[in-house]
């Protein structure tokens, strides 16, 4: 083949468009700057203690050779923890996401989604058979009209709290709406876990609602400091899934290391009230300093998902720049990752951030934003 690939243009091209819309995403390295942008909402990441192994790898997939007793008790540890009949451990909440949505609906049956969900679960939906429809994000008589529209089994996909925004679904409401139209629901656990409920179960047991929810998604990966999620439902689900789940069958397993931390992740958690009522306080304390103009900007959230609202990419990568300068490792949430118009400034807060950094933040904050 001579010359140059015409795909190859097609790749600058859009690179190109990136850069002129401010919308580039680049890597970053570790820096040793302050932590307001990371998802270890308890500091897990750096303070479980892990058992190390002589065996590295897992050799296969799970229904080949990558499968153990460590695994299957494992599994029946957490779905115990999250009051669940059984769960499937997935690599990632990226792969149980496009695991389950990808094969638990058939043509005929509708998915319903919040039209703020995560990436993982919209791309799980395309690859279904289903019909699917959005509908406006947290709105109680826009998903009753969805509802009205829908056909076959019907499923609604949720997350306990939005990754973008940080606000809690009104779940009470929307068990309520599914019961009365016989839906079924399917809960992204991913940023409650470890976060909401006394131990960090998850919103759907902080409610007691989880006898109601078909499946829910609890994802290691943020509070829990380490990497994997699990699906949590019937042992038919489970069944289910072992079988058609092609994020499940073809892929490797995580190793007898991955699921030490995990072991040992929620080990810790079940020991950690004082972290989760820090993390509490840091969240309140926060709050509380806010001025009225940034008050104005801030999207409603109790959880550690903190965002102010900066319209347009240019300006909010410059507010971005300036908190990096003055030691805040914290982000800027652009288009098209979020809407046009509502790009943002994204701050986790930490059981382990201290006051000093919290009144730093917020000194910053009130200086750069307009």
């Amino acid at each position: 083949m001579s010359g140059e690939s015409k795909i190859e243009d097609k790749i600058r091209s859009k690179l190109a468009n990136r850069k002129q819309t401010n919308s580039l995403r680049v890597l970053r390295t570790e820096s040793n700057i302050i932590d307001f942008c990371s998802n270890d909402y308890l500091g897990f990441a750096k303070n479980i203690s892990v058992k190390a192994v002589k065996d590295q790898g897992a050799t296969g997939s799970r229904l080949i050779s990558g499968n153990s007793k460590q695994f299957e008790r494992i599994e029946n540890k957490i779905a115990a923890f999250h009051n669940a009949p059984a769960g499937l451990i997935f690599n990632s909440g990226y792969d149980a996401n496009i695991g389950l949505f990808s094969c638990i609906a058939d043509k005929g049956d509708t998915i319903i989604y919040d039209q703020n969900i995560h990436a993982s679960i919209r791309d799980g939906i395309r690859l279904s058979n289903a019909r699917s429809f959005s509908f406006e994000h947290n709105n109680i008589d826009a998903l009753e009209k969805k509802l009205q529209q829908a056909d076959g089994h019907i499923l609604v996909a949720i997350e306990s709290v939005y990754s973008m925004d940080g606000d809690e679904a009104r779940l009470e409401e929307i068990v309520a709406i599914c019961e009365k139209h016989k839906a079924d629901i399917i809960l992204d656990e991913a940023h409650a876990t470890g976060v909401i409920g006394k131990n960090g179960e998850g919103l759907a047991q902080s409610l007691n609602l989880e006898v109601k929810i078909f499946a829910r998604v609890h994802t290691f990966g943020k509070a829990m400091g380490c990497h994997g999620a699990i699906v949590l439902g019937s042992k038919d689900l489970r069944q289910y899934l072992i079988n058609f789940a092609r994020s499940f069958i073809y892929t490797t397993a995580l190793s007898k290391q991955s699921l030490n931390a995990i072991e040992s992740a929620y080990d810790k958690l079940k020991e950690s009230d004082d972290l989760i009522e820090q993390l509490s306080h840091n969240i309140s304390l926060f709050q509380s300093l806010l001025s009225k103009k940034l008050q104005s900007k801030l999207i409603s959230s109790t959880s550690p998902i903190q965002c102010i609202l900066i319209p347009e990419n240019e300006t909010v990568k410059k507010v971005e720049a300036g908190l990096q300068k003055k030691g805040l490792n914290i982000r800027a949430i652009m288009h098209p990752t979020v809407e046009k118009g509502k790009e943002r400034i994204r701050i986790c807060i930490h059981s382990f951030n201290t006051e000093k950094e919290i009144k730093m933040c917020v000194s910053s904050l009130e200086k750069l934003v307009i």
